[in-house]
């Protein structure tokens, strides 16, 4: 038995595979795909289910590690990221974690931006723990990369852009450092997704995904994934799924399957707007400084317009004046945006990443990461831009 394929043209585009691929229709015929929800599946002898459990057939067994609604999902990723496999797990965090489990040990190093998500440099800094060390350097600067190399790195940890400053850093400059290491690169693609950003045209080995911000895009769900080649994926990370079990819902890969039919809309939609709002902001005589990609101020505009095919992305941060007082008259005011630490929402969510998605950091390491107390950080949705200048204006006025 091998499982089938959805039978598509060899050189079908990237909005055509986010609606079609996956696993082709049941014995049903049904147009949407289905929904496995199976703890177990059964096998027709003991024989088969001993070849099966071997890995000598291509079976789907158990949900932990295999079912037919998580595959359609990881094979779709898979196919959006230009990557031979992915492997989907129960959010990005463990998707880090899986990263981590399933190829290093005890003694081995990595190199991490300082400038990633808060819990990712708290469960790298916690793997210390267990033999595994991390130094965190300056996102952009290539050179800080390679000086911080030892004889056992084995990995360079990346996330671009970055949350929340947005920065940017030259995927294919980490690429040759990894691999002149002999050591791997993976890249934290949540802000741009597949629609925006691949990071294996320009030498990525991993791709990770918190599927629970733009790939589902409404809120829904908690989901996580990591792309890569075949054998990474089925040698390293499978093994360590089957033990472990941060394993996706088929539930939740539905919703996720079903958020990336309108990936690309959403992506291209909600990035014309925070661009927009961007603008607008850069104006306001309380905001001090604006992040976002696309603007020409941004320090890495040029090469983010190359690596996001010229889009800078739905996610932007600004420095309201006044501190953290300044920045939380701003959020409290808002009567639209949503007060959440999530993102890649269709409804716009407005944080204060100092104090919630960042909040358990030193002072010195937000600081380091550019993090100040009077940073917003803003998920642009699908409302109208007009509405989200009011609603942020409503502060940002009060502190004139």
């Amino acid at each position: 038995m091998t499982i089938p394929r959805v039978d598509l043209p060899a050189d079908a585009r990237l909005d055509t595979l986010a609606v079609r691929e996956g696993l082709p229709p049941s014995a049903w015929g049904e147009n949407s795909e289905a929904l496995f929800l199976t703890s177990s599946f059964v096998h027709p002898d003991a024989e088969t289910a001993a070849r099966r459990f071997a890995n000598e057939e291509d079976a789907f067994i158990y949900s932990r590690f295999s079912n037919p609604t998580v595959a359609m999902l990881e094979r779709r990723l898979a196919a959006l990221e230009g990557t031979g496999d992915c492997i989907a797990t129960a959010s990005g965090m463990s998707a880090i974690l899986m990263i981590v489990l399933g190829l290093l040990k005890a003694g081995d190093h990595v190199v991490c931006s300082q400038s990633v998500f808060g819990s990712t440099i708290k469960l790298l800094q916690d793997f210390g723990r267990f033999g595994v060390t991390t130094s965190f350097v300056a996102q952009t600067d290539p050179a800080a990369w390679r000086a911080a190399l030892r004889p056992e790195t084995k990995l360079l940890f990346a996330e671009t852009p970055s949350n929340p400053l947005t920065e940017v850093c030259d995927i294919a400059a980490l690429a040759e450092i990894a691999h002149g290491a002999g050591a791997l690169l993976a890249v934290d693609n949540c802000f741009c997704s597949p629609a925006l950003q691949r990071p294996v045209e320009f030498g990525a080995d991993i791709v990770m995904h918190s599927g629970t911000k733009f790939l589902d895009g409404q809120g829904r769900v908690m989901a996580g994934a990591l792309c890569a080649s075949e054998e990474l994926v089925q040698t390293k990370f499978v093994p360590t799924q089957r033990s472990a079990g941060m394993s996706l819902s088929p539930f939740n890969a539905w919703v996720v399957l079903k958020g990336l039919e309108t990936l690309s809309v959403r992506m291209q939609a909600q990035s014309a707007r925070a661009l927009e709002l961007a603008r607008w902001l850069e104006a306001q005589p309380t905001v001090e400084r604006v992040y976002h990609p696309g603007l020409p101020t941004h320090p890495q505009h040029a090469l983010a317009m190359r690596q996001q095919h010229g889009v800078g992305g739905a996610v932007l941060s600004f420095v309201a004046r006044g501190g953290r007082a300044g920045a939380f008259a701003v959020i409290d005011a808002a009567r639209i945006c949503s007060i959440t630490a999530n993102l890649g929402d269709t409804k716009t969510t407005i944080t204060h990443p100092a104090s919630t998605s960042h909040g358990r950091l030193t002072e010195a390491q937000r600081l380091a990461a550019g993090i100040t107390q009077g940073m917003i950080r803003l998920s642009v949705g699908l409302e109208d831009v007009e509405d989200l200048k009011a609603d942020l204006l409503r502060g940002l006025a009060a502190r004139a």
